[in-house]
């Protein structure tokens, strides 16, 4: 392959996305991927550089990440929608933080990620948000039932007891947050490129991913690791 044709395919993938189970060690994957192709990582930086922007805790905008708010806010929400031509003094929408404003500064985020390129994101309805973005590459991370469980064991031991509900409980939530924004199923295969299980190993998972997104050329040797 010439040089021309392998620039030509490396400029074509420019942000790789990566949804993950709870569990599956998708965010480990995510953070190996971006030091491997030595390109930024967008994780939880992503609440810090927000809430820098707007001015807001950190803790106020995390509160809102991946997630709905409360039944009864978005309620309420619907009745001062209802009444804000009535109601004069009221702040605007726009001084409202919530998810769905968190949901709209995201937006604004990746486009800017997208325009600078050679970023590894992850969650926050990145796949969804860059569907059909050209230059994007989107990756679900799963793993088995077993697997999660002993991950989140290992990891939460005063917790064991409550793993299988917390593990389906963060899920729903993720799915529940790119189904309200996003009207997408968050495990629906055709959103992504690629499905990779994490039992395969981190650097089967580095090697799949750069061999289907056409990057295999740019780096070298895959270091060694496993789940």
């Amino acid at each position: 392959m010439s040089a021309r044709s392998a620039g030509a395919r490396e400029s074509m993938v420019r942000i790789i996305t990566v949804e993950r189970e709870y569990g599956s060690r998708g965010g480990e994957f995510a953070h190996l991927l971006a030091d491997y192709l030595g390109w930024r990582l967008i994780d939880k930086c992503i609440v810090d550089e927000i809430a820098g922007k707007i001015g807001l805790d950190k803790r106020m905008v995390a509160n809102c990440d991946e997630r709905l708010d409360p039944w009864y806010y978005r309620l309420g929400k619907t009745f001062w929608h209802a009444s804000v031509e009535r109601m004069p003094a009221i702040m605007s929408s726009s001084e409202v933080f919530d998810s769905e404003r968190l949901t709209s500064l995201i937006r604004d985020y990746l486009k800017d990620r997208v325009a600078e390129g050679r970023c590894v994101v992850v969650g926050r309805g990145a796949a969804s948000a860059l569907i059909n973005v050209p230059g994007t590459f989107h990756v679900f991370v799963y793993a088995s039932t077993a697997r999660k469980l002993a991950w989140f064991r290992d990891q939460f031991p005063d917790r064991a007891a409550d793993a299988q509900q917390e593990l389906e409980a963060t899920d729903n939530r993720r799915a529940s947050y790119i189904r309200r924004f996003y009207n997408q199923d968050w495990s629906d295969h055709r959103l992504y490129q690629l499905m990779l299980n994490s039992c395969m190993g981190f650097p089967a998972m580095i090697g799949a991913t750069m061999e289907a997104a056409g990057l295999a050329h740019s780096v070298n040797e895959i270091p060694a690791g496993h789940p």
